[in-house]
C-alpha cells in the first residue's frame, strides 16, 4: 500500500539536498564552533555562512538571525524579553494564534500582570484592523503578535499593513511566519516588522533548529544562560549540521519558489473542485487563504467525526483535524472555535496540506476514502 501524506502543515519531508548537506557536515565538520582551532574554525565558518544564506534570502542583515531550536523557543524568548527587557506593559493578540503565543502571553499576564488584549476575527477568519487601530488607540508601551499564515486554516495577514498599523501607533510588530518562511517573498528591511520566528522542519529542512529576526536596535537579553553563542543570546553548543540543513532547505526553497508554489496552487483547487464535486455540502474554512493549506467542514455526522482520521490512516492516508501540536487533544479546535457555530464545531473538519512532493494521485485516493467512510 502506497503511503500518502497530506499534512505539510504538521512537518515536511526532507530534501535529498538537505540529506547529504547534513551527512557531509557531520562527518567532516564536527568541531566546536566555540574551539579556536582548525575544526572549530571550519565549523563556526558553516555557522556564519548559513547566517549570510539566510539573512540575504530574506532581506535582512545576518547579525539580526539568531538561530534557535525551534520557533516555539523563538516565540518565547522574544515575547518574555519585550517584557522584562523593552518594558513592554501591553500585549495584543488574536484567539487564533499558535499555543506557543498564546500560553506565553497568558504566562506573562500572570507572573508579570502585563494588560493583554485580544483583536477581533472577521467571519471569513481574518484579522479585523478596524478593531486593531482601535486597540492601539491606548497609549501604554505594547507588542502586537500576530501570525502571518494561520496553521489551521491558512487565512493571511497583511503584514505590511499591519506593521505600518503597529508602527503608525509606536507599538513593537512580532509575527509568527513559521507557515510563510520558505512558502512566500520577504524583504524584511523593507517590512514594518521588528521580529520573525521560523522553524526549519516547515520548509524541508531538519527538525530541532529555527530562528529569529531580531530587527538591528531591538536590545534583548538571552533566553539562555551559558556561553556566549550567538552573540551571548542563546548559550549552548550549536548543531552545526542542522543549521547547514536549515540555510539548504531554505535556499533550495527559494530557488524553486515560483515553480513549486504553481504546482501546490494547482493541486489545492484540483483538491477543493474534487470535493466540492464528491461532497456537495461540503464547506472550505476560512476565506483567500494560503495556497498550500485547504481546511474542510465536511458533511459527515457527529459519529463519524472520531474515526474519520483512524480510517483515513488504515488506508495509508495522513491528514489532520488541526494543529499537529493539539492533535491529541479531545477538545474541539480553538482556531475553529472562532469561526464556526456549536453545531459545525462538532462535525469532522480536516486539514489538508501540500507540498511540490504530492500528486493528483494522492488527491484521487484522499477522495476515495472518504467517500469509502
Amino acid at each position: 500500500m502506497k503511503k500518502i501524506y497530506l499534512d505539510n502543515a504538521a512537518t515536511t519531508p526532507l530534501r535529498e539536498e538537505v540529506i547529504t548537506e547534513m551527512m557531509q557536515v557531520l562527518q567532516n565538520d564536527f568541531g566546536n564552533p566555540s574551539s579556536t582551532h582548525s575544526f572549530g574554525r571550519s565549523a563556526k565558518n558553516i555557522m556564519e555562512t548559513s547566517r549570510k544564506t539566510i539573512a540575504k534570502l530574506l532581506g535582512c542583515a545576518a547579525q539580526e538571525i539568531i538561530f534557535t531550536s525551534n520557533a516555539t523557543e523563538a516565540t518565547n524568548w522574544i515575547l518574555k524579553s519585550a517584557v522584562k527587557d523593552l518594558h513592554v506593559q501591553r500585549i495584543i493578540t488574536n484567539k487564533m494564534e499558535h499555543h506557543a503565543t498564546l500560553y506565553t502571553v497568558k504566562y506573562l499576564q500572570k507572573q508579570y500582570g502585563i494588560e493583554v488584549d485580544f483583536v477581533n476575527t472577521l467571519p471569513s477568519g481574518a484579522i479585523d484592523t478596524t478593531h486593531l487601530v482601535n486597540l492601539l488607540s491606548k497609549e501604554v508601551k505594547t507588542l502586537v503578535t500576530l501570525m502571518h499564515v494561520n496553521n489551521e486554516i491558512g487565512t493571511v495577514l497583511d503584514i505590511e499593513k499591519t506593521g505600518r498599523i503597529c508602527h503608525q501607533h509606536h507599538a513593537l510588530f512580532h509575527c509568527d511566519t513559521v507557515q510563510s518562511v520558505g512558502k512566500n517573498e520577504f524583504n524584511l528591511h523593507e517590512l514594518p516588522v521588528d521580529f520573525i520566528v521560523a522553524s526549519a522542519h516547515k520548509f524541508h529542512g531538519p527538525k530541532g533548529v529555527g530562528f529569529a529576526y531580531v530587527k538591528k536596535g531591538m536590545l534583548l537579553q538571552p533566553f539562555l544562560f551559558g556561553g556566549e553563542q550567538e552573540k551571548g543570546l542563546r548559550a549552548g553548543t550549536e548543531a552545526v549540521h542542522q543549521v547547514a540543513g536549515m540555510a539548504k532547505a531554505l535556499e533550495l526553497s527559494y530557488e524553486h519558489l515560483d515553480a513549486e508554489r504553481n504546482y501546490i496552487a494547482d493541486l489545492k483547487t484540483y483538491c477543493s473542485t474534487l470535493l466540492q464535486t464528491n461532497f456537495p455540502e461540503i464547506k472550505t474554512n476560512g476565506v483567500d487563504t494560503f495556497y498550500n493549506i485547504l481546511n474542510v467542514l465536511l458533511p459527515f455526522s457527529e459519529e463519524k467525526t472520531a474515526m474519520i482520521l483512524f480510517n483515513l490512516d488504515m488506508k495509508g492516508i495522513a491528514v489532520s483535524r488541526g494543529s499537529a501540536c493539539q492533535s491529541g487533544s479531545v477538545k474541539p479546535s480553538h482556531v475553529l472555535a472562532e469561526i464556526l457555530a456549536d453545531e459545525d464545531l462538532k462535525k469532522p473538519s480536516l486539514r489538508i496540506s501540500f507540498s511540490h512532493y504530492n500528486t493528483k494521485e494522492d488527491i484521487d485516493a484522499l477522495i476515495d476514502g472518504l467517500r469509502g467512510i
